[in-house]
This record gives structure tokens, sequence and C-alpha cells, in this order.
């Protein structure tokens, strides 16, 4: 994954050799055969330190996956019995890395994103003269702070080229993990319900 050829690298080192006839450029010397070894070393340092950054950047984390997860709490109550891949412990450390609260629909659906889930929040007000119509709902003045996640009622996730990992299940079900991290998230004065429509299938994981 070097940004860079080994060839790249052995141009470079030429050119960056003196000049004159103690330095010759036969593409047979020893010479010749040191530069190549040189830039075989740089190419495998550079593609190394590539996977190095992509096996630590939470997202893509594989090689420090493990060291994310105690970082951020992982494995917690949400997550034990309903992650069983590399892609879905990524997802569960970035959806712990970017909840740093928040009370807005965009947040809550964005943390559901992040895990997989496709949701859409419904918010309710009291039914009040003067904004309130012939066949609307006469809520009480508790209705405000209720709210209703509506999710698929099964999500079904497929595994995907590139994101699929020795050991990963093919798919896997199931909306549990969102349910307890929306509850955990939510508003201490507010009151979460959740409302299923048909089955998505998605391959985001």
């Amino acid at each position: 994954m070097s940004q860079y050829t080994a060839d790249d690298y052995q141009r470079a080192l030429y050119a960056l050799l003196p000049t004159g006839l103690a330095w010759p450029r036969d593409a047979g010397g020893v010479q010749a055969a040191v530069i190549r070894a040189l830039a075989a070393g740089y190419q495998r340092s550079d593609s190394d330190a590539i996977g190095l950054l992509v096996g630590a950047f939470p997202e893509t984390a594989t090689i420090m996956l493990t060291e994310w997860e105690k970082t951020v709490g992982l494995p917690d109550d949400c997550s034990i019995g309903e992650v069983d891949s590399i892609a879905k412990r990524q997802a569960a450390v970035v959806a712990k890395l970017i909840s740093t609260g928040g009370q807005s629909t965009d947040y809550f659906i964005r943390i559901a994103n992040t895990l997989g889930y496709d949701i859409t929040i419904t918010q309710y007000r009291q039914a009040r003269a003067g904004m309130s119509v012939c066949g609307d709902a006469i809520n009480g003045e508790d209705w405000p702070f209720n709210w209703l996640v509506t999710a698929p009622e099964t999500t079904i996730t497929y595994a995907r080229a590139g994101r699929t990992y020795c050991g990963d299940p093919l798919r896997s079900w199931g909306n549990k993990q969102l349910e307890c991290q929306i509850k955990a998230l939510s508003p201490s004065h507010t009151v979460v319900k959740f409302g299923y429509r048909a089955t998505i299938e998605t391959s985001s994981l």
C-alpha cells in the first residue's frame, strides 16, 4: 500500500549519488545491487507506516482495535452478544468516540447510522388550541418528553468486500444494540419509544 514503488526509491537514490568514476551507474554492478536493496527497504518501511496508520485509525482499526476498545470502555452492556465481527467492533468504537453528548434528532440518527441502523425520529407536542386541528392526537402535557425511534423490524447486515475479516459471519441481524444504545444516550427526562417497519437489508458493515 506504499505511495511509492521500489523503482521510485531507486531513482531517487540514484539522483542523490555524487558524480564521478567512483560512482558508476552500471545496472549490473555492486553499487546498483546496494541501491536496489536500499530502495526495497525504504518501500517496505513506507508500506508498513501506511499500514500502521490504517490499522490504528478507529474506523479501520485492526492491529490496535483492542486498544481502542479498552480506551472507550468496550465491550459494554449494549455490545456484548451483539457485536460479532471486526467491522461491527470498529463501528462500536466510532460510535463511542462520537457520543460526546447531544439532544438533537440529528445526533441520535448519526449515532444509529454509525452502528449500521437506518432510523427516523418523531417528536411530539401536547394538544394546544390554535395549533392542533381536527384529527390530531389529543396529547397530554407529558407528550413533549416522548419521542419515537422508527427502525427496520430487523436489520440484516451482510458481509462486504474490504470490510470483512477472517472469522466474521457472512451476515447478522437484530436491533437489540440499537435500542440499548439509544436508551443509554437518551436524556433522562425523556421517554424513548421504538417502532418498527418492514425489514431492510444492508451491507454497510
